[in-house]
C-alpha cells in the first residue's frame, strides 16, 4: 500500500500555527465607545468618580468627629461636677465635633427650664446629625441610578445590533460585536458603580449611627447633670 500521499500532506499540516490574540480591558471598552456607547460610559465614568468623592469625603467627615471628641465627655463631665461650667463650655467650644456643638448649646442653657434644655438639645443634636449625612442621599441614588444606566446602555447596544443586522445583507460578527460590548460594558460598569455605592452607603450609616449613639450619651449625661444641679440649688435656698 502506497502511503505516500501522508508524507506530502504532514508538512502542509504542521506549518499550520493557530495564533492567539490578547486584547486588554481598555481595548475592548475603547471598542463600545462608539455612538450613544461612548455617552453612556461617559456618564457612569461621571457617577463613578462622585460616588468614591463623596464617600471619601463624608468618611475623612465621619473620622474626623469621632476622633476630635475622644475623652471630651470625660473632661466636661469633670468640669461640670466641680461647677467649672466656663471650662466645661470652652472645652466644647474648642473642639469640632457633633457632641461638642450638642453640649455646647446645653450648656448654654444648663440654668434653664428642664424642657428648654431638652429641645435644645434635640434641635442642635438633629442639626448636627443632617450635617453629618450632607450628601449622602446621592451614593443612595447612585447605588440605584448606575445600574439603571447601565441596562439603558445594554438596550441601546442590542438596538444598535439589531439595526446593523437589518441593513446588512449577511450575518457576520464585526457587525454586531460594537453593539454587544457596549451592551455588556455599560451593564458592568453600572453595576460596578452601583455596588460601590451601595456598600459605601451602608458603612457610612453604620459610622454615622456609632456618632448618634455618643451624642444621646453626652445628651443624657447633661440632663442628668442639669437635673442635681438644681436639686442642689433648692436644697441650699431650702437651708
Amino acid at each position: 500500500m502506497n502511503f505516500s500521499f501522508l508524507l506530502q500532506a504532514t508538512p502542509e499540516a504542521s506549518t499550520q500555527k493557530t495564533t492567539t490574540t490578547y486584547q486588554s480591558v481598555w481595548d475592548i471598552i475603547d471598542k463600545s465607545n462608539e455612538g450613544l456607547g461612548l455617552t453612556i460610559n461617559l456618564i457612569i465614568l461621571a457617577m463613578a468618580a462622585w460616588t468614591i468623592f463623596v464617600f471619601i469625603e463624608r468618611f475623612l467627615a465621619i473620622r474626623k468627629a469621632v476622633e476630635s471628641e475622644k475623652s471630651l465627655l470625660k473632661n466636661v463631665k469633670a468640669d461640670l461636677e466641680s461647677n467649672n461650667i466656663q471650662g466645661a463650655l470652652a472645652k466644647c467650644t474648642n473642639t469640632d465635633s457633633p457632641v461638642a456643638k450638642m453640649l455646647e448649646k446645653g450648656i448654654q442653657k444648663i440654668d434653664r427650664s428642664s424642657s428648654e434644655l431638652t429641645s435644645t438639645i434635640e434641635n442642635t443634636g438633629k442639626f448636627e446629625v443632617l450635617r453629618l449625612e450632607q450628601r449622602l442621599n446621592s451614593l443612595a441614588t447612585m447605588a440605584g441610578a448606575a445600574p439603571m444606566v447601565g441596562f439603558l446602555g445594554t438596550v441601546i447596544g442590542m438596538v444598535s445590533v439589531f439595526y446593523e443586522l437589518s441593513e446588512s445583507q449577511s450575518l457576520e460578527i464585526k457587525t454586531i460585536a460594537p453593539g454587544i460590548m457596549t451592551a455588556m460594558i455599560t451593564t458592568v460598569g453600572g453595576l460596578i458603580v452601583g455596588i460601590i455605592a451601595f456598600m459605601g452607603y451602608n458603612f457610612l450609616v453604620g459610622q454615622i449611627g456609632k456618632v448618634i449613639y455618643r451624642m444621646e450619651n453626652a445628651a443624657l449625661e447633661l440632663v442628668e447633670y442639669a437635673a442635681r444641679r438644681k436639686e442642689s440649688k433648692v436644697k441650699n435656698m431650702d437651708v
